[in-house]
């Protein structure tokens, strides 16, 4: 059986520490992939002309390309060469909800993310990305300081 674990990294120091911890959990693990996962955050609730609208689709298209680049070609180049099996997807949306989505969408059966974290009001008023996929997700969270 495959175990395929997750690895949410946002492209700070906390993220890097995430991808060591899994890399120390797939040595363990007989038959395991790694999945690296990069979510831009985006919300797709605002209302523009046309010219703006095609203006940032390809705004995304070159977020998705510099994310792809900067943070998870080195992620999948460092897991491989420690041969492991490894993937990596980049996608814009909540990140919580869309973490999430993309393990179930690919079994995984554990997301591993590094500790992230809002600052004053808005964490208080809407809490962190990290505590909403703590509390929502539908497989085991590890959290990595």
């Amino acid at each position: 059986m495959t175990v395929k674990i997750i690895i949410g990294l946002d492209g700070t120091e906390t993220g890097e520490r995430a991808l060591a911890f899994a890399k120390d959990l797939a040595s363990r693990t007989d038959g395991c992939e790694l999945l690296v996962v990069y979510i831009i955050e985006w919300s797709p609730f605002t209302f523009q002309t046309a010219e703006e609208n095609a203006q940032r689709h390809k705004r995304r298209e070159e977020e998705i390309a510099l994310a792809t680049s900067r943070i998870v070609e080195p992620a999948l180049q460092s897991l491989k060469d420690a041969g492991f099996a490894a993937t990596g997807v980049v996608r814009h949306g909540d990140v919580a909800e869309t973490l999430n989505k993309i393990t179930v969408e690919n079994g995984g059966s554990q997301i591993i993310v590094g500790r992230m974290s809002a600052n004053g009001f808005s964490k208080r008023l809407f809490g962190s990305s990290t505590q909403n996929l703590v509390m929502h997700a539908d497989v085991p969270v590890t959290v990595v300081g």
